[in-house]
C-alpha cells in the first residue's frame, strides 16, 4: 500500500469521526500541505465517498450527513493485528465470546479486504496453528464483563449472584473496583460492604466469598445504594467471572480507593486463597529476585529487614500439595529458611539428597570396539 494510498485512507478515518475539519487541521495531522489535502479530498470523491466542502471562515470538509461507510478500511498492519488478536484471544486468551463469534468475525474481516491481503492473511490462518487448545465461553459471560465494565467505570453498585469453588451460592451488593484478565480467565476486584472492614493484609484477601448463615443477609440493609456516593472501608474481594450467575446495576455510586490497582489484588488474592497448607519461607534475596523466578499469582511476598547486610524477603502461598515446592524453591538458588509447614523441609531434604545421588552416578563405561 502506498505512502499517498494510505494518507487518502488516514483523511477518510479522520473525517469518519464527524464534524467538519478544516484544511489547515487535515494539513497538519496527516503532514502534508493544504493542496495535497484537496487532491485527497478528490480521491474520495472518485471513489464515491461523499465528501462535502464547506467554504467560509470556518469552513473545511467533512462527510455527508448519514452516509455510512464500508465496515473496515484497514492498512495490511491493522488488519494482521486485529486478525492475530481475535486467532489469539480464542487459544490463549480470557475468551468472553463463543468460537464461533470469534470465527464469524474474523470472516467478515476477510471478506472487506483486499483480495491481495486477503491472500496473505489466508495463508497465515492455514499454516499457524497453537499449541493450546481453544477455550469455551458464551455470550452470557460476555454480556457480564461489558455490564461490569461500565459499572466499574461509573462508580455503580451491582447486585451479584455468585457461586464460590465449593459450590455454594451467595447474593450479595458489591463495589465493583476493576476487572483482570489473569491466566485465561476473567476477575472482577470488588468492595464488598456487607463484610465490614477490610482484613488484616498479612491474612491475604478474602476469595471466592460464601454465605455466612449466622450473619445474615450477604447485603448490608445499613447501606442505601440511592443516597448518593458512599465510601468507607469495606473487604475487597475477588469474584471469578464465569462463577457470576446473575448481576444487575444498583441506583446510586461509591467512591474507590484512588491509589487502588487491581492487578495487584487479584494476584494477592490466588496467592491466599483457602487451601490445604500454608507456605511461609524466608528467602535471602532481594524482593525483585524472588519475584523473577515465581509465577504471577503463585505467593505473596513482603520484604523483610536486612540481617547482617543481606536482604530477606517473606514468601507467603497456599497449596493442595507440597510436592512440587522444593523445586521452586531450588530454582531461587538462594540460601532460605522454612518457617512452616514442617513436612516441607523433609521433601526439600529428600529433594537434595536425590539430586546428590543423581550428581554422583557415573555413566556406565562404552563397551570396548569390536574387532572382528
Amino acid at each position: 500500500m502506498t505512502t499517498s494510498t494510505t494518507r487518502v485512507l488516514a483523511l477518510l478515518e479522520i473525517l469518519q469521526g464527524g464534524g467538519t475539519r478544516t484544511v489547515a487541521d487535515l494539513a497538519a495531522r496527516l503532514g502534508v500541505d493544504e493542496r495535497t489535502v484537496r487532491r485527497y479530498a478528490g480521491h474520495l470523491l472518485e471513489l464515491g465517498v461523499p465528501v462535502e466542502s464547506l467554504r467560509g471562515r470556518y469552513g473545511g470538509y467533512r462527510l455527508a450527513p448519514g452516509h455510512r461507510m464500508p465496515p473496515l478500511m484497514l492498512t495490511d498492519e491493522e488488519a494482521l493485528a486485529v486478525l492475530l488478536g481475535l486467532l489469539v484471544a480464542q487459544r490463549t486468551g480470557p475468551v468472553t465470546a463463543s468460537g464461533a463469534a470469534s470465527e464469524s468475525a474474523a470472516a467478515k474481516l476477510r471478506r472487506v479486504l483486499p483480495k491481495a491481503l486477503g491472500r496473505r492473511l489466508e495463508a497465515l490462518l492455514e499454516t499457524a496453528d497453537f499449541t493450546a487448545p481453544p477455550r469455551s465461553a458464551g455470550a452470557r459471560e460476555a454480556g457480564l464483563l461489558l455490564g461490569l465494565a461500565e459499572a466499574a467505570r461509573d462508580r455503580r453498585p451491582v447486585a451479584l449472584g455468585y457461586t464460590d469453588r465449593r459450590g455454594r451460592s451467595s447474593e450479595r451488593t458489591v463495589w465493583p473496583y476493576g476487572l483482570v484478565a489473569h491466566g485465561g480467565r476473567w476477575y472482577l476486584t470488588a468492595a464488598d460492604p456487607s463484610a465490614g472492614p477490610a482484613t488484616d493484609p498479612s491474612a491475604g484477601p478474602a476469595t471466592d466469598p460464601s454465605t455466612d448463615p449466622s450473619a445474615g443477609p450477604a447485603t448490608d440493609p445499613s447501606i442505601d445504594p440511592s443516597a448518593g456516593p458512599v465510601a468507607g472501608p469495606a473487604e475487597v474481594r475477588t469474584f471469578r467471572l464465569d462463577r457470576v450467575t446473575g448481576m444487575h446495576v444498583l441506583p446510586g455510586s461509591f467512591e474507590s480507593p484512588p491509589d487502588f490497582d487491581p492487578v495487584a489484588a487479584v494476584l494477592d488474592s490466588l496467592a491466599g486463597a483457602p487451601w490445604a497448607h500454608e507456605v511461609r519461607v524466608r528467602v535471602r534475596a532481594e524482593e525483585h529476585h524472588v519475584r523473577r523466578h515465581l509465577p504471577p499469582g503463585l505467593a505473596t511476598l513482603s520484604p523483610l529487614p536486612p540481617e547482617d547486610g543481606a536482604d530477606w524477603t517473606e514468601v507467603r502461598l497456599r497449596a493442595e500439595r507440597l510436592d512440587w515446592i522444593p523445586g521452586v524453591l531450588a530454582a531461587l538458588d538462594r540460601p532460605f529458611v522454612i518457617d512452616r509447614p514442617p513436612e516441607l523441609r523433609t521433601l526439600v531434604t529428600s529433594l537434595a539428597d536425590r539430586l546428590t545421588m543423581y550428581a554422583t552416578v557415573s555413566a556406565p563405561e562404552a563397551p570396548a570396539p569390536d574387532d572382528h
